[in-house]
C-alpha cells in the first residue's frame, strides 16, 4: 500500500530493533558521533526501556522550580507521589514535543534540500538533516512512546507550515523565528535539568541549532518578500504567538490529571501563581527581538498592532 505522509513525518512508523535497516542507521550514526549507547527494543515510538528517564519510577528530569509549580498552592499541598506525577506529566511533555519537533526538523531539512537555489545552500540543509536525525535518535534514548500530535496544538501548527510551498514563510517564521527560539528553550532545558546525561545531550544540540538559526537569517536577508508572503507570515505568526500569549496550559492540564476536574476560579489562580503574565511576556519579547529584521519591518509592526506581543492575564488563560 502507498500511503501518503506529510513532510513533518509525524505518522511515520519506527521499525522493530532487529529490522536490518537499524543495523546501517546505528553503523552511520556511530561515525557522527550519535547512538553511543545501547538502546531497547524500538517498536512504534520510542525506547522501551525502563532506564528511560521518562519512566515513572525515575526521578523527573526537570523539578518544580522549572515549571514554577513551587508557587503553586495546589501543588505544593498535593501528596509527594502527586507532585512526583505532575512533574513527570511536565517532564514527558516537553520530552515529548522535542521528540516531534526533531522529527519534523528531518522532514524540513530534506525538503530544503530540495528548494535550495545554490550548491553551498543545499550542502548546508543536507548536512543539517544530519543534524537533526542525530538530536532525534539521542532524544528516543529518554522516550516512551510519545502521545498522538492531535492532543498539541503546537505540533498541529508545526505540521501545517511545514507543508507551506512558499520558502520565505519556510525561512522566517521556521528558521529565523523558531529555531532562535528553540535556540533559548534547549539552553533553559539543559540549564535546569537534573540528569545529567540529559542536560548534557540539551546542551549539545545549541551549537547545530545556532548554525540552522543563523543560517535562516542570512537566507532571509537575500529575499525580496512579497505581499502574499509577508500576509501569511502575519498570520502564521499571530497564530503561533497566540499559543505563547495564553500561559502555560500545559502545567495547569498535568495539574488537572492528577487532581481531578477543576473549576474556572482554580485555573485562574493556578495561572496566577504560575505568574503566567510574566511567563509568557519574557517569552514574547524573546519572539518579538527574532522578528526584529530590516525585511520584517511591516510585519512586526501589524502584529504589534495586534497586540500579539501582550501576554494575557490569568483569567484570559482560561
Amino acid at each position: 500500500m502507498n500511503i501518503q505522509h506529510k513532510t513533518a513525518g509525524f505518522d511515520l512508523p519506527h521499525l522493530q530493533e532487529q529490522d536490518k535497516l537499524h543495523r546501517l542507521l546505528s553503523s552511520t550514526l556511530l561515525k557522527k558521533g550519535g547512538d553511543k549507547g545501547d538502546k531497547g527494543d524500538k517498536g512504534d515510538g520510542g525506547d522501551k526501556e525502563a532506564n528511560s528517564s521518562s519512566s515513572p519510577t525515575s526521578p523527573p528530569p526537570w523539578d518544580a522550580t522549572h515549571f514554577n509549580l513551587h508557587n503553586v498552592e495546589i501543588f505544593t499541598d498535593a501528596t509527594a507521589n502527586e507532585q512526583a506525577e505532575i512533574l513527570q506529566l511536565c517532564s514527558c511533555g516537553l520530552l515529548e514535543e522535542s521528540y516531534f519537533i526533531e522529527k519534523a526538523g528531518m522532514g524540513y531539512m530534506a525538503k530544503m534540500v530540495l528548494l535550495a537555489e545554490t550548491t553551498e545552500e543545499r550542502m548546508l540543509y543536507a548536512l543539517f538533516c544530519g543534524d537533526e536525525a542525530s538530536h532525534f535518535d539521542q532524544i528516543c534514548r529518554f522516550l516512551s512512546t510519545p502521545e498522538p500530535v492531535a492532543n498539541n496544538l503546537f505540533l498541529r501548527f508545526l505540521e501545517d507550515l511545514i507543508e507551506s510551498q512558499d520558502k520565505t514563510v519556510l525561512l522566517f517564521v521556521l528558521q529565523v523565528v523558531l529555531e532562535g527560539w528553540g535556540l533559548s528553550h534547549y539552553r533553559s532545558l539543559a540549564k535546569n535539568c537534573v540528569d545529567k546525561d540529559m542536560g548534557l545531550m540539551l546542551h549539545s544540540f545549541l551549537q547545530d541549532e545556532s548554525r540552522h538559526h543563523a543560517t535562516g537569517v542570512t537566507l532571509f536577508d537575500r529575499i525580496d518578500v512579497t505581499s502574499s508572503s509577508q500576509n501569511t507570515i502575519i498570520e502564521t505568526l499571530a497564530s503561533f504567538l497566540q499559543m505563547v500569549q495564553v500561559g502555560p496550559q500545559s502545567v495547569v492540564a498535568a495539574i488537572e490529571k492528577v487532581k481531578g476536574d477543576l473549576s474556572r476560579q482554580q485555573k485562574v489562580k493556578i495561572f496566577a501563581e504560575l505568574d503566567t503574565e510574566t511567563h509568557s511576556g519574557s517569552r514574547l519579547k524573546l519572539l518579538r527581538s527574532l522578528m526584529s529584521h530590516p525585511n520584517a519591518e511591516i510585519i512586526l509592526q501589524q502584529l504589534d498592532q495586534r497586540g500579539s506581543f501582550h501576554p494575557f492575564p490569568p483569567e484570559k488563560c482560561v
